[in-house]
């Protein structure tokens, strides 16, 4: 079940009712305010309820959770979800009112829930940081691009803004005789070469060059966009806001992987092939290049060692497109927000109460035991940075990653460490992360509001996306293709449009 604002309107009415009459009695119990109150006078542990998606496929055990509530003095009430029902649970848990106290939220969920913040749903937060030593650090510029009408209800949890790049085995390359492409027909060229001229030298055909997934996202396809100057999903031209395939180089970034792909220089079944069997046709020498994180490396690399352990990796970052510039796609600077209820905080001191805990979250010596675990157990400092002892790696799985969830901040606001880069390939993927920060094509529409995209862009998106695929499959062609962005236009495009550039006009 998939609740869409369009059928909350009754149900809002009736929490707005609620709220306008103070019935916070039920709230009050759930969120413990009185009790909690009590509970800190007497210096007793105060208690948090929480949602978190759940990414391993188990819930952890209790050890790490009691050595956090020790360390901020916190008795933990989380309920852990699996994360791909973690939509469903809370659309489920908003509609009947029983939220917990804090709740995160991805992006395109926090999209959805504006309606339900401009309805007083949910604590705004921005005059309470100050008052706290380390959520005060979080970015300004990041907290920026959760706002809500030029206000602030999140916290976020940080991440790079661009990690994309290529991952290329520089083995291969140095059989050929080549360099790290730095223009998008050099990629091309690698492509090739890694296809048709035995880079692994066993004289048999059996290599090629890229290999892609079934996500135009987070695979190859919209990094490859951003080296031909396609818009980050929007962008202006003669003054208005436009999707990215409106614009001539969506057009040319998918000639390019037809071209590719019609070549046999990519994996022919690119659109159905999911992400680990991508990453198997690299591990496995297979295919010879990876666009996607530049971060993936350790991972691949740890991998494929096992099944060559002469195998080299390198990464690059910098390729220009046919107009000399090099930019590339950026994320707004947060994986997901958490948000303070109502309707499970009574109270701004219990408010309080709820950002002091993740204020302590934010303190180094929390925030490693939140990501790293127990030095000794779990990891060991080396060179002022982490290394995880693989000896240990199922308790680390079952005992630290699920509360991954639960990071606040990111390690320049929080001072945590960070992983140490042991690996040559690893160590200037790091780099070239923060060298994409001077990159950077931002996406417009992060803080502006549309109902109709709220409502209908999942459907409308699907369409652009199939015509993607079947243009480069060449099961349609550019005509074809442009039929179905007028179609995407008629179907509510064309509203979408307007919504985001009134909204766009109204912020200049």
């Amino acid at each position: 079940m998939k609740i869409r604002w369009k059928h909350f309107s009754l149900l809002a009415a009736v929490l707005l009712f609620l709220t306008a009459c103070g019935d916070n009695s039920s709230s009050g119990k759930e969120g413990g305010s009185e009790s909690n109150g009590e509970h800190a006078a007497s210096g007793e542990y105060y208690t948090l309820t929480a949602m978190y998606n759940l990414h391993t496929p188990e819930t952890p055990d209790d050890y790490l959770k009691e050595l956090l509530e020790e360390a901020t003095n916190t008795k933990l009430d989380i309920q852990w979800v699996p994360d791909g029902n973690y939509e469903e649970r809370l659309n489920t848990a908003f509609a009947t009112n029983t939220l917990p106290q804090a709740v995160p939220m991805g992006f395109n969920m926090f999209n959805q829930f504006k309606d339900a913040i401009r309805a007083d749903q949910f604590w705004e937060i921005e005059p309470f940081l100050d008052e706290f030593e380390n959520l005060r650090k979080l970015k300004p510029e990041v907290l920026d691009n959760t706002r809500v009408d030029g206000k602030l209800y999140a916290l976020y949890q940080g991440r790079p803004l661009s990690r994309q790049g290529l991952i290329y085995r520089k083995d291969w390359a140095d059989n050929l005789g080549l360099e790290a492409p730095t223009t998008t027909e050099e990629v091309f060229e690698m492509a090739r070469a890694f296809t048709e001229e035995d880079p692994n030298q066993s004289g048999k055909d059996d290599t090629i060059g890229l290999t892609d997934r079934s996500d135009l996202v987070y695979g190859a396809f919209k990094t490859i966009a951003s080296w031909f100057g396609t818009p980050n999903n929007w962008g202006e031209k003669d003054g208005e806001l436009l999707p990215e395939f409106m614009f001539d180089e969506y057009i040319e970034t998918m000639d390019f992987v037809k071209e590719l792909h019609e070549s046999g220089y990519m994996n022919q079944d690119f659109p159905v092939t999911s992400k680990d069997d991508q990453q198997a046709m690299f591990k496995n020498g297979t295919a010879g290049i990876y666009v996607g994180s530049m971060a993936d490396v350790i991972s691949i690399y740890n991998d494929a060692k096992d099944l060559n352990p002469d195998v080299e990796y390198d990464v690059h970052n910098y390729i220009e497109g046919p107009d000399g510039e090099y930019g590339i796609w950026a994320i707004p600077g947060y994986a997901s927000v958490v948000l303070f209820p109502k309707s499970a905080i009574a109270t701004e001191d219990e408010l309080t109460k709820v950002l002091a805990f993740y204020d302590k979250l934010m303190t180094p010596e929390v925030a490693n035991l939140l990501v790293w675990g127990v030095e000794g157990e779990h990891y060991q400092v080396v060179d002022d940075g982490v290394e995880l002892l693989e000896e240990n790696r199922q308790k680390i799985d079952t005992q630290v990653r699920p509360f991954l969830s639960m990071e606040i901040g990111e390690p320049e606001t929080s001072g945590r460490y960070e992983m140490v880069a042991t690996y040559e390939a690893k160590a200037k993927a790091d780099a070239l992360v923060i060298d994409n920060e001077s990159y950077l094509i931002h996406d417009p529409t992060v803080v502006l509001d549309s109902e109709t995209y709220v409502i209908h862009n999942d459907r409308l998106q699907q369409m652009i996306d199939d015509a993607t695929y079947k243009y480069i499959l060449r099961q349609i062609n550019l005509e074809e293709f442009r039929d179905v962005v007028e179609r995407w236009r008629k179907d509510g495009g064309d509203d979408i449009i307007a919504e985001f550039n009134a909204d766009y006009q109204s912020m200049k």
